[in-house]
């Protein structure tokens, strides 16, 4: 592979989210007391940058933050992460995305309440080739599907591997399947996508229509599954005592672009990114409980899981 200035590239959401713990989720129409509340930065592509980084990779986030208080957020925080943000544009008179995040403190479990400014979409016309092209590995999230577009182009025509996570039907996003290598979509995408109930159906006929390396989805607790080849992979999911399921996703793709970058098997990629996003539950916020390499490996090694029998029976490796 070509030698790159950067490990990753990243385009798509970032957001600064304020959690709200509360003891338990309130049914409709009720009322319940927060017992804590913070800010933090967040958004899928922004926090699975943040992940790279932390694991040794140089990363690049390219993308819009508001000028408020919630952009300054999310922009000091890559910033200090060391994520490349020369392409990271700032919007004036602009509020950055942002999330209210409550969170079940008996299960972890999180409810999202989410905007974000039309302002902040980003266009073909602001990005240029050469910043695209910088990294070994292009990550997407989907969000302004002709930006990303252009830039999985580009990035095929230079030989660059395009990873997608996408957890929302945006308008037009089937245009840009047939320049993703490897998808992981969140559980209810690809059903909902694909007309397809059974996961199995759902993902091959993705994979196959679109061409897909790999194709698959996150599954929560019970962990993930693939498929490449001709063949399904299913990682269960890590036991761990969950605060908070904020980020699990992003945090899935970080860890799932590192062991791509490492040359791994999938199985070894797939164990290393669910043990990553376990081990972020147990802490609060989106990028609160992003651990190292050693302690994945650890949870991998050591780690109690929770295996789905219907994944495990067709997903398991040969």
């Amino acid at each position: 592979m070509k030698k790159r200035a950067l490990d990753v590239i990243g385009l798509g959401l970032n957001a600064t989210d304020t959690v709200l713990i509360v003891p338990v989720f309130p049914a409709l129409g009720g009322k319940e007391r927060v017992v804590s509340s913070f800010v933090h930065a967040g958004g899928q592509v922004a926090t699975a940058l943040v992940t790279c980084q932390r694991l040794g990779l140089r990363a690049r986030y390219i993308g819009k933050v508001g000028d408020d208080a919630g952009g300054r957020i999310q922009l000091k925080s890559l910033k200090s992460e060391g994520v490349d943000v020369r392409y990271t544009r700032v919007v004036r008179d602009t509020p950055n995305q942002f999330g209210h995040i409550l969170v079940d403190r008996a299960t972890g479990e999180r409810t999202v309440l989410w905007d974000r400014d039309a302002r902040l979409t980003l266009s073909p016309e602001e990005l240029t080739e050469r910043s695209i092209t910088a990294g070994r590995i292009l990550h997407l999230d989907g969000c302004d599907v002709e930006a990303a577009l252009e830039a999985a182009r580009w990035a095929r025509r230079a030989h660059i591997p395009v990873v997608a996570d996408i957890d929302t039907a945006y308008e037009k996003i089937e245009t840009l399947f047939p320049y993703v290598d490897y998808l992981v979509a969140s559980t209810g995408f690809l059903p909902a996508f694909t007309g397809q109930a059974d996961p199995f159906r759902a993902i091959q006929s993705m994979a196959e229509e679109y061409k897909m390396k790999v194709a698959g989805m996150t599954l929560g607790r019970d962990g993930a599954l693939v498929y490449q080849e001709g063949r399904f992979h299913y990682s269960a999911g890590f036991v761990v005592e969950a605060v908070d399921t904020t980020g699990a996703g992003d945090v899935f793709h970080g860890g799932f672009i590192y062991g791509l970058l490492a040359g791994w098997e999938i199985e070894r990629i797939l164990d290393f990114a669910n043990a990553m996003a376990a081990l972020n539950c147990t802490a609060l916020g989106a990028r609160g409980g992003i651990r190292t390499r050693a302690e994945a490996e650890n949870l991998i090694a050591r780690g109690p899981r929770r295996v789905n029998p219907a994944y495990h029976a067709k997903g398991k490796p040969a």
